[in-house]
């Protein structure tokens, strides 16, 4: 049984794939914007409750430095863009004034206190560092950032490595530091929809795993939650009482609660649960007789709060057409295959209010589906 996708909606790209990543779009229901970064800016477009652009409610944000050397995140009025580099994590406004900023150790693993990007701009060492990220709270009061120690107050223990700071939004006070227990190569996180004192991080180590952590903050001290070594966490749903993760090696999907306990009944195995690729050869058709490997997408998430998007791009590509998954995890309407109306070779992005978007081809507009019928 396979699920048609419907196109709700076909949303460009506000600059040129060939001077910026691809176009994504943020945001809570009521409240999405499509986001886009060059070197140079980002560009934030308000969006309405049908995809389609506000007029005149374009943002920009000048960037301190460029893509390769840090991450971001915008605030959900759009008011504030959050740059996390190697040196420090900054706060710029549309007007292009540093709100704040919060200087920590480098990225690059280098002793150094640097306190400006043109320090090491073009120093060849430099140039491909580990990074951290930023989060915004879904209030927008306060930034979640994951830095490299220690910051010029000093270390939490000689041990520190990483930190994990909770910010005042408005001026860049520390309101709390905990360590994070990891030595990331990079990081992302994942707010909680409604309350905006709690949020996740992903983190990823390369090789030697994947720890997530959940954060909370009650006003005076942050706790950080371990939930796992091994799990990647992809999304919250909109009641922000589940979570959504993929395991390190990519072979488990899983609806979790905030304690990070699987919800009974509520594990996939990928080898298991997804059949053979169409175009994949034959057992017998070669010297390996095993199944062909599969894995989940580190992508995808609730699309409401019992229906999943997965895809397995990764491990179809290598056969052809890539396949994106629904996963009901009510009822018995467990895993069904998207149908869309012409190729997808993009991973899904959940949107929520039943609705997720892809990539064009051509990486210059975003579409965005939600189910239609179920059909043989």
């Amino acid at each position: 049984m396979s699920v048609r996708a419907r196109l709700r909606a076909t949303v460009p790209a506000l600059m040129p794939v060939s001077l910026a990543d691809p176009p994504d779009i943020a945001g809570q229901p009521g409240r999405r914007m499509l986001l886009q970064r060059s070197d140079e800016e980002i560009v934030a477009q308000l969006l309405d409750d049908a995809f389609v652009a506000r007029p005149g409610e374009s943002v920009r944000f000048p960037a301190p430095w460029p893509r390769g050397r840090g991450t971001w995140v915008v605030a959900p009025d759009a008011d504030l863009a959050v740059f996390a580099g190697v040196h420090a994590v900054r706060a710029v406004e549309p007007s292009g004034a540093t709100r704040w900023e919060v200087r920590h150790g480098c990225w690059q693993g280098c002793r150094e206190t640097h306190t400006s990007y043109d320090e090491y701009a073009d120093r060849r060492d430099h140039r491909y560092p580990d990074s951290g990220s930023a989060g915004i709270s879904a209030d927008g009061a306060l930034v979640w950032a994951h830095v490299r120690g220690p910051l010029p107050e000093g270390e939490l223990t000689p041990d520190t490595v990483d930190e994990w700071l909770v910010l005042d939004a408005r001026d860049g006070r520390v309101l709390a530091r905990v360590d994070a227990g990891t030595a990331a190569a990079g990081s992302f996180h994942v707010p909680h929809p409604a309350d905006p004192h709690q949020m996740g991080l992903s983190i990823g180590e390369g090789q030697d795993g994947a720890p997530l952590r959940w954060g909370r903050w009650d006003g005076q001290r942050a706790q950080a939650g371990h939930l796992g070594d091994d799990l990647c966490l992809l999304s919250v749903s909109p009641s922000g009482e589940r979570l959504m993760t993929v395991s390190h090696d990519q072979v488990s999907l899983a609806v979790r609660d905030c304690g990070g306990a699987v919800v009974q009944g509520l594990e996939w195995d990928a080898e298991s649960v997804i059949p053979r690729h169409p175009d994949a050869p034959s057992a017998g058709d070669d010297d390996d007789d095993d199944d062909p490997p599969v894995c989940w997408d580190w992508a995808g998430g609730f699309v409401d709060e019992t229906t999943l998007v997965v895809s397995t791009v990764e491990s179809d590509e290598e056969w052809g057409r890539s396949r994106h998954w629904l996963v009901g995890t009510t009822g018995s309407h467990g895993i069904a295959p998207v149908a869309y109306p012409s190729p997808v070779d993009s991973q899904p992005a959940a949107l929520g209010n039943g609705a997720w978007s892809t990539l064009s081809e051509s990486r210059d507009a975003l579409y965005v589906w939600t189910p239609q019928t179920s059909e043989r």
